[in-house]
């Protein structure tokens, strides 16, 4: 675990699919689909007493295509669409963090995982301490002396 008054990097997109297909199916009394909301709020919960002092944000993709889809006409072509069930707790999820106080990042044309890459490397060039949590393997190669993983 790395010291406390660390920047955590949360691959909030990562975290998403991760709760929606590792947790079973909750709903409200409505209907509406909340398995991922639970897991992604509880995950963010755990980070943050893990990390006391420390200033966690979550960074998820911006809806749409990016930049390398416009590069590359196959990246990432054989993907599905996100289901209907993840796709209707978005916003809710957006709106918790924000309710939470944790800055949320979205940048338009750009994913996730470049948004994270960018800032740890800003941050790591200040010195400062950060973790990257996430699934997502590719960024492994993020870590340094200043940059620590977390592996989702």
């Amino acid at each position: 675990m790395a010291a406390q008054n660390s920047l955590v990097l949360v691959d909030g997109s990562s975290y998403l699919y991760r709760a929606f297909h590792a947790l079973p199916p909750l709903s409200t009394a409505s209907g509406q689909p909340t398995g991922a909301v639970k897991g992604v709020i509880n995950m963010l919960r755990r980070l943050q007493k893990d990390y006391p002092g420390s200033t966690v944000a979550v960074i998820f993709d911006a809806k749409g295509k990016t930049f390398r889809d416009r590069i590359f006409a196959e990246y990432k072509a054989n993907r599905p669409p996100m289901p209907d069930e993840l796709r209707s707790q978005v916003q809710p999820i957006h709106d918790i963090v924000n309710a939470m106080g944790l800055p949320l990042l979205v940048v338009d044309d750009v994913e996730a995982d470049d948004v994270i890459g960018t800032l740890a490397r800003e941050a790591s060039a200040a010195s400062l301490p950060v973790v990257v949590s996430t699934g997502d393997k590719d960024m492994a190669q993020l870590v340094d002396g200043s940059v620590t993983l977390v592996n989702t």
